[in-house]
């Protein structure tokens, strides 16, 4: 019986024979092959949003050991965007490897390390060390969502010439029966390769030239559909159109009718938060601003949807999606100080939260070693236009609100789960993951409130507000929490093929997914009890201020009354005894509690203690007027019980 076949040589034929001659004692075995026609409905697009393919492409300088990447376009008019990285660029090998095996990279295989894209000790890292973003090899393919054309120079170090490659992209879509080779099969595209002489032979890394943007994603980029309804008259349909306003912030636009000139004679930068002179990281930190300021301005909840132009939100989502520095600092190196309730979640599911406090100058990665993962891509530096990308988290200087709760409350925790004892295929092996969630009582904008995963520092998924189908109704506190999850070992099997959503089904998603709901769990307790806590404090100081403030009228209105500056008013005390007299003792005036007062609680509230001293200061200014001394002990507790239901009712 012939075995497998395992060249390309193989023909359905013989397989078709195979199969009618195997039984169950001797089955056939065959290698199973992509159609070129599924990697040419990957061409059809896979990715969501156009900024998908430049995430992609970033993503791939990234695991080419780069340190910067600059992407630059001509907005508003998107003819044309470059993406430039100082990574360790492709030999003519490596790239003739990756034309030839679209949806089978090198990346995470032996072979990686001969074409210089892998380690040669570990397939899993970059020749530098960084654990690799991509793993399938269809990263370039996903420009074909920009354009159907693209250019390539690349170069590695000491190499003296250049590798150029133009490259025509077929979408299957688009494609006629006309389009297939000799054989009859669809192509993907043609690529022409050639080689050009170097300036300098010691320079390294890629550009990538997209040019002839196809019109739908140009109209995209542009925000085409949101001017549109911007310029919509309300008065052609009342009753289904109203005036919407632009976006608080823009890039501008072009005019309908000749897009290569602006609309309008405004100054490019008028509607953008930063100034044409700012450096990229002031520019960006000026962005991120703009976004909190609108809490205190007229958007109390801001969405960037309804703030920010495609193209900025385009340029916020890459900088939450790419291995980067926080724009101002990590939740794990900031020095807060007492300015956080701050807690550690124990690998334990069912144990409580840990309280802990941070000293002067102290970071939570220094004292309780947490936040390592965080730090992934602070050597990796992304600039776009005038930006410089950084992950746009805000975690100190926070608008002030009415909630009881005015600090943060931070939840750190990290897990290593083996999953000992459980086959390798059930578990997927070893998950292993550091995480924080804070709660605020104000989010912005709105589109961080949820979880966001991140392996190895990248994330293709933007934050998911039902956190993993949290299935508890805490829809309020919920819009308070942010999370991320930064895992550095598994998960990345349960990516699906765009890298935007996850495999709910997989085991680690399963186990991430049962973590996240129980730390879910312990913030909305702790959460709780601090809000009790501050409310009950707050009652004990008004309730203490209350009393001093009644004390003293009774206090002013006795001295007055008898004429000595320095005298005190007498005694005041409620008994539980039933049958005392009303005189103990000189100056003291002793009343059975219970008819007063009523039955005294086993643990009185802030409002009965209140009530108690209001009427201990009522007698003292009874008796400074001599009115309960001309009554007996049953009228002076009918009148006092009476002045307390007054009071009750009135509060």
């Amino acid at each position: 019986m012939s075995s497998a076949p395992e060249t390309q040589a193989a023909t359905d034929a013989e397989l078709t024979a195979d199969i009618r001659a195997s039984t169950r004692d001797e089955p056939v075995s065959a290698r199973l092959r992509t159609d070129e026609r599924v990697l040419a409905r990957v061409t059809d697009g896979i990715y969501r949003q156009p900024g998908s393919a430049i995430r992609e492409l970033v993503s791939n300088a990234y695991d080419a050991d780069a340190t910067q990447v600059i992407i630059k376009t001509d907005r508003p008019r998107f003819e044309t965007l470059t993406i430039e990285d100082n990574g360790n660029g492709m030999t003519p090998d490596a790239l003739a490897y990756l034309l030839h095996h679209i949806g089978g990279s090198a990346k995470r295989s032996p072979g990686g390390s001969d074409l210089g894209i892998t380690d040669r000790d570990d397939p899993m890292r970059s020749p530098n060390g960084r654990k690799l973003i991509g793993k399938i090899g269809i990263g370039l393919f996903s420009v074909s969502q920009l354009t159907n054309r693209f250019h390539l120079v690349t170069k590695t170090q000491g190499d003296d010439s250049l590798t150029i490659a133009s490259v025509v992209l077929r979408q299957y879509s688009d494609h006629s029966p006309a389009e297939t080779d000799d054989e009859g099969k669809y192509q993907a595209g043609l690529v022409k390769i050639w080689r050009e002489p170097a300036s300098d032979p010691e320079a390294h890394g890629t550009t990538v030239t997209l040019t002839d943007i196809r019109p739908q994603t140009r109209d995209t980029l542009r925000s085409n559909e949101v001017w549109a309804v911007v310029d919509a008259d309300p008065s052609l349909d009342p009753e289904e159109s109203r005036a919407v306003e632009p976006p608080t912030f823009h890039i501008g636009r072009v005019k309908h009718d000749d897009p290569s000139s602006l609309e309008g004679d405004a100054d490019p930068f008028d509607k953008l938060p930063w100034s044409p002179g700012d450096i990229p990281d002031v520019a960006f930190e000026k962005l991120v601003n703009a976004v909190w300021e609108q809490v205190e301005g007229k958007a109390k909840n801001p969405r960037l949807s309804d703030i920010f132009d495609y193209y900025l939100r385009m340029v916020w989502q890459l900088s939450l999606s790419i291995p980067a520095p926080y724009v101002f600092g990590s939740p794990f190196e900031l020095a807060f100080g007492d300015g956080m309730y701050l807690y550690e979640i124990p690998m334990a599911t069912k144990a409580a939260a840990e309280s802990f406090e941070l000293d002067e100058g102290e970071t939570i990665l220094g004292t309780r070693s947490i936040g390592h993962s965080a730090n992934v891509g602070s050597d990796f530096a992304v600039y776009f236009d005038d930006l410089r990308l950084r992950r746009p988290l805000k975690f100190t200087d926070l608008p002030n609100t009415a909630h009881a709760v005015r600090k943060p409350i931070l939840f750190v925790g990290r897990c290593s789960e083996q999953f000992k004892g459980i086959p390798h295929e059930l578990s997927a092996g070893p998950l292993e993951f550091e995480a924080y969630l804070i709660w605020t009582p104000k989010v912005a904008p709105t589109e961080h409130q949820g979880v966001l995963a991140r392996v190895h520092g990248s994330s293709g998924t933007p934050f998911d507000p039902t956190f993993m189908r949290y299935q508890v109704s805490e829809q309020t506190r919920l819009k308070q929490i942010t999370c991320e999850i930064f895992v550095t070992r598994g998960l990345e099997a349960a990516l699906n093929i765009d890298r935007e959503s996850f495999n709910f089904a997989h085991p680690h998603v399963v186990y991430l997914t049962q973590w996240l709901h129980a730390a879910l769990r312990r913030v909305a307790t702790e959460q709780k009890r601090v809000a009790g806590e501050i409310r009950a404090g707050r009652r004990a100081t008004a309730a203490a201020e209350t009393q001093a403030a009644v004390s003293d009228v009774a206090r002013r209105a006795w001295r007055e009354e008898s004429d000595d500056p320095g005298a005190e008013p007498p005694h005041v005390v409620f008994d539980d005894a039933p049958e005392e007299p009303m005189f103990e003792e000189s100056g003291t005036y002793r009343f059975r509690r219970a008819p007063v007062l009523g039955d005294k609680a086993a643990r009185p509230t802030a409002a009965e203690t209140t009530t108690e001293k209001q009427m201990e200061a009522l007698v003292q200014l009874l008796a400074a007027f001599d009115v309960l001394d001309n009554l007996s002990e049953q009228q002076q507790e009918r009148l006092l019980a009476g002045i307390r239901k007054i009071l009750e009712a009135s509060a």
